[in-house]
C-alpha cells in the first residue's frame, strides 16, 4: 500500500535501489545543499529522509552553477555491500563524478570524476565479471556508453553510441538491468515537459545492438487527463513476490486548465506487468499527500539538525547558529535575488501551505520567501523602521525580472510573517483557470488576534510554478536574512492537499 506521490515537493529523476535493509531512492537537487537526498523505505509506501550524499561544497562545486545548472539525475546502486552514486553536475560544476559509502545515510566518499563522460544522467551496471558500463544521454546525440574503471575513473574505451531512441525527441535518463538473458535500457524521451514518456529497448549483450519494444512509449500521460502529468525518467526494482515496481517523475497541475505545477517535479510509483518479455506499466494513480503540522522552535538548536533544511549553492552552517533565544541568521549583504542567499529552506510539499514565522530584526532585516529560482520568488521581508517606531514590512513578489512591492509597518518588537497557498477552485470560476491562490500577511507577534493581521498581497500562483520558472525545482520556503542578523524565534509549517 502507497500513496501516490511517494516524495512530495520537488523530487526528481528518482533512482531506486532494493537491499537487505530495505529500500533506498535518491533524487536531483540541483543548486541546493546539501545535496542528493536519500530516502528510506521498508515498504515502498512510508519513506525516511536519511541523509544527502554531497553534504561538502567541494564534493560537487556549486558556488558558480548557474540555475537551472547544479545536480542532475542521480543513479543509485549497491553491490556488493556498497552504495554507489553516479550524477553529472552540469553547467559548470564537477560534471560526470560517483560516489560510495557503506552506510547510504553518510559520510559519502569525496567522489571520483569520470572525464570521459561528457553528458547527463549517468547510470551504471556491471556485466557478470564486474566490468563497470556507465551509460549517459548527449544530446542531441544516441544515448552513449563507455567502460569504466571505478577506482580511478578512467575510461576503458571511447564512448559509443548505444541507442538513438524510439523515435521521440530528446532521449535521455537511461537505466541499464540485466533481466534473465536480456539487457533491458529504459529511457525517457519527448521532453522533460507535457511530452514526457517512458520507453524501452533491449539486447542480448549490455553493450548492444538494442531493439526498440513494439509497444513504446510503456508509459506517458502525454495527450490524456491524468492528474499527474510531465511522467518519465523512470527507473526498475525487482519486488520480493517476484513483481516488478517503477519509480518516475511526475507534476501535480491545479486548475480546470491543468497549466501549473506549484510544487514541480515529484516522484511517484507505479507496478510493471511482463508480457512478452517486455515490461507495461499503467500511469500512477494519485493519491495526494498526508496532512503535516510540524513546528521548529530552534532551541538549543532543536529544529535545525532535521536533514530537511537545505540552502542555495550554501550550506545552511554557513549562516546559521542556535541560541537559547532561538536560530540566528547572519545576513552578508545577499538578496533573495542573489545566486546565493543566506535562505534556510525546505521543499514545500503540499498544494495547501500556511508556513509562518516569528522572528525579531532588532540588529538586522529579513525575512521569509518562497523561492523557485533567483528571478522567480515572493515573500515578505522585516526591518527595523529608521524614520518611524515600528517595524517596516515589505510584500515583495519577482517574476523574470518584474518586481512589485506593498508596504506597511507594524508595532515595534517580534513580528509574525505568513505565507498561504490554496488551490484554485474547482468551478467554472474565472480564478480557476489560473494558478494556486498565495496570501502573504504579517502582524505584531504574541497578539493572538486574528483580526490585527494585515494582508499585505494576494497573488496568482500560476507565475510561481515549474511551467513559468523554468528552474527544474520546484517550491521551497524558508526563511531568509539580507544584513545583520534576523533571530527567529520559531517557523511552523501546516500543509495539506
Amino acid at each position: 500500500m502507497h500513496t501516490n506521490p511517494i516524495l512530495s515537493g520537488f523530487n526528481p529523476d528518482p533512482s531506486i535501489v532494493s537491499t537487505p535493509d530495505g529500500y533506498y531512492l535518491a533524487t536531483s537537487s540541483f543548486e541546493y545543499l546539501p545535496g542528493l537526498p536519500v530516502y528510506h523505505s521498508e515498504d515502498l509506501a512510508d519513506w525516511e529522509l536519511v541523509g544527502h550524499v554531497a553534504t561538502r561544497e567541494e564534493q560537487v562545486r556549486l558556488t558558480n552553477v548557474p540555475t537551472p545548472g547544479g545536480v542532475w539525475a542521480p543513479t543509485l546502486r549497491y553491490r556488493d555491500g556498497v552504495f554507489y552514486l553516479i550524477v553529472s553536475v552540469f553547467l559548470g560544476g564537477r560534471g560526470c563524478v560517483v560516489f560510495t559509502a557503506t552506510d547510504p545515510a553518510g559520510p559519502w566518499s569525496d567522489g571520483t570524476a569520470i572525464g570521459a563522460v561528457d553528458g547527463i544522467d549517468p547510470d551504471l551496471a556491471w556485466d557478470a565479471d564486474g566490468t563497470a558500463y556507465v551509460t549517459f544521454a548527449r544530446h542531441p546525440d544516441a544515448i552513449q556508453q563507455v567502460r569504466v574503471d571505478l577506482a580511478t575513473g578512467e575510461a576503458l574505451e571511447q564512448p559509443r553510441a548505444l541507442w538513438s531512441g524510439s523515435g521521440l525527441y530528446s532521449p535521455e535518463g537511461p537505466h541499464l538491468y540485466r533481466r534473465g538473458g536480456w539487457w533491458y535500457l529504459i529511457a525517457a524521451e519527448g521532453g522533460t515537459d507535457r511530452g514526457h514518456a517512458v520507453t524501452v529497448a533491449r539486447s542480448r549483450r549490455p553493450d548492444g545492438p538494442f531493439e526498440s519494444a513494439p509497444h513504446n512509449p510503456v508509459l506517458t500521460a502525454a495527450g490524456t487527463g491524468s492528474p499527474v502529468q510531465n511522467t518519465g525518467h523512470a527507473d526498475l526494482v525487482e519486488l520480493p513476490d517476484g513483481g516488478t515496481a517503477m519509480v518516475l517523475l511526475g507534476v501535480r497541475p491545479v486548475g480546470l486548465t491543468q497549466a501549473f505545477s506549484p510544487l514541480g517535479r515529484e516522484a511517484f510509483i507505479t507496478r510493471v506487468e511482463w508480457k512478452d518479455g517486455w515490461p507495461h506499466a499503467q500511469l500512477p494513480e494519485v493519491d495526494g499527500t498526508r496532512p503535516e503540522l510540524v513546528e521548529y522552535h530552534f532551541t538549543h538548536g532543536a529544529g535545525l539538525d532535521h536533514p530537511a533544511w537545505i540552502g542555495v549553492r550554501r550550506m545552511p552552517a554557513e549562516f546559521t547558529a542556535p541560541t537559547s533565544k532561538g536560530l540566528l541568521v547572519t545576513g552578508d549583504g545577499s538578496t533573495m535575488g542573489s545566486p546565493r542567499p543566506c535562505f534556510l529552506a525546505q521543499r514545500q510539499r503540499h498544494l495547501g501551505m500556511e508556513f509562518r514565522a516569528v522572528l525579531s530584526v532588532a540588529a538586522g532585516s529579513g525575512g521569509v520567501a518562497v523561492r523557485n529560482a533567483e528571478d522567480n520568488w515572493f515573500g515578505i521581508e522585516a526591518s527595523q523602521g529608521q524614520d518611524c517606531d515600528g517595524v517596516r514590512i515589505t510584500a515583495r513578489a519577482v517574476v523574470a525580472g518584474f518586481d512589485r512591492t506593498w508596504d506597511v509597518t507594524v508595532p515595534a518588537g517580534d513580528v509574525e510573517l505568513a505565507i498561504v497557498t490554496s488551490p484554485p477552485p474547482s468551478d467554472f470560476s474565472a480564478g480557476a483557470v489560473g494558478g494556486d491562490r498565495i496570501r502573504l500577511t504579517a502582524r505584531a507577534a504574541g497578539t493572538g488576534v486574528s483580526s490585527d493581521e494585515v494582508l499585505l498581497a494576494e497573488l496568482d500562483g500560476r507565475h510561481w510554478a515549474f511551467e513559468t520558472a523554468k528552474a527544474f525545482t520546484g517550491r521551497a520556503f524558508g526563511v531568509y536574512a539580507v544584513d545583520g542578523e534576523v533571530l527567529v524565534r520559531r517557523v511552523s509549517y501546516r500543509g495539506d492537499d
